[in-house]
């Protein structure tokens, strides 16, 4: 499995047009593609405004540092989002307003193209089994983690990793208490369901 590390700060950042705040892209597969499969980011929400809708796109967000963001599309998303590491989906059909309850917000994203991907965004806390042939991204919010694979890769708060098909099957396991990451578990559709 080629795992591909990152840090937050070394991600390439993108502002906004509309001013409203910015993006750092982890990865958008397939690689250099506009009609990507499967995306991750990390956004600044630094005031409110219009999401960007994006047809055929199921979303995922989670907040990740700050006061949190309130998401409203009328009669379909009324949602608070305001407990770090805890998702929320949507679809990016819709649209959608962030209002910023305090200051900026930032979220982990994670978009997958309706059809051909799909995605499961969880906190961790305990050792996790990273399934075989899954696509997936690792972001760590607090303490440290090792990857354990044959070459043990250990993580630590504000940084993370991401892999385009695991395999064969590892483990993620927290090395410090209280230590919290995020998952994204991104496989292809299958429409047969087996």
């Amino acid at each position: 499995m080629p795992f591909h590390r990152f840090e937050f700060n070394q991600l390439p950042v993108s502002p906004w047009r509309n001013g409203g705040g910015e993006t750092r892209e982890i990865v958008s597969l397939p690689l250099g593609n506009a009609d990507f499969d499967w995306r991750a980011s990390i956004a600044t929400i630094a005031q409110a405004g219009p999401f960007s809708a994006f047809n055929g796109i199921d979303r995922s967000i989670t907040l990740l540092e700050g006061d949190g963001v309130h998401l409203y599309s009328a009669g379909q998303i009324d949602h608070r989002l305001t407990t770090i590491g805890e998702p929320f989906a949507f679809s990016g059909d819709l649209e959608v307003q962030a209002h910023l309850p305090g200051g900026s917000s930032q979220d982990f994203n994670i978009m997958t193209r309706r059809g051909r991907q799909s995605a499961d965004v969880q906190p961790i806390a305990v050792t996790t089994a990273l399934p075989a042939g899954h696509a997936g991204v690792i972001y760590v919010l607090r303490g440290d983690w090792q990857l354990r694979q044959p070459q043990p890769l250990t993580l630590s708060t504000r940084q993370g990793g991401w892999w385009s098909a695991m395999d064969g099957a590892c483990q993620l396991a927290p090395l410090t208490p209280n230590a919290l990451a995020l998952w994204a578990d991104i496989r292809p559709h299958n429409p047969s369901g087996g």
